[in-house]
């Protein structure tokens, strides 16, 4: 797949958590330096890619408000950030899908591109960022052609988006520690 016609990218920004660890908050709607956190990957994201989705179950309504469609999942029960991967790939006309969690506000301008390129490079469907110390298995590009392999996977009853990641071939990134920095908890937003 080395061919020089551009590959056409889709995005799916994942809002779509219960936001437990937030106390039951809305993630994407928090609001971090005057802004709601999906703001920020909006903003870095719709220059990176041809189509954007925010995957979501709550909310629906102000998310629509940016002008992207919004996507729930299409499993019950909340299985997870694979259940809005699965929907954004069975809604998506593109060749790779990029994902990324509505909680990392400071992602490079170039985060699609060297992710596709690498993966490209390798010849695999599955390229996962990382920084100096883990992988951020929640960052990644894959392929669209995996569809079906991610619905067998969830209708097996798995959730773990790096059990998924392990039964394909793929290639890691390595970006600056800083892209990555995300809010799982309270405590984790900026007091400023």
């Amino acid at each position: 797949m080395h061919d020089t016609e551009r590959p056409r990218i889709a995005a799916v920004i994942l809002a779509g958590g219960l936001g437990r660890r937030m106390g039951g908050v809305d993630k994407g709607l928090i609001e971090y330096r005057g802004r709601p956190l999906i703001e920020w990957a909006l903003d870095t994201l719709v220059q990176q890619a041809d189509s954007l989705v925010i995957s979501a179950n709550r909310n629906l309504e102000r998310y629509a408000a940016y002008g992207h469609r919004v996507l729930p999942d299409t499993l019950p029960d909340f299985p997870g950030p694979l259940a809005g991967v699965l929907a954004a790939l069975e809604s998506v006309m593109a060749d790779w899908l990029l994902v990324t969690p509505c909680d990392t506000p400071h992602l490079p301008p170039d985060f699609a591109a060297r992710l596709l390129e690498v993966a490209r490079q390798n010849d695999v469907p599955l390229a996962v960022a990382a920084d100096a110390t883990r992988s951020h298995h929640s960052s990644f590009i894959v392929r669209t052609d995996q569809r079906d392999n991610l619905a067998a996977f969830l209708a097996r009853g798995e959730r773990a988006v790096r059990h998924w990641q392990a039964g394909l071939a793929s290639t890691t990134v390595v970006f600056d520690n800083a892209c990555f920095a995300n809010f799982n908890q309270p405590q984790d937003l900026p007091k400023t």
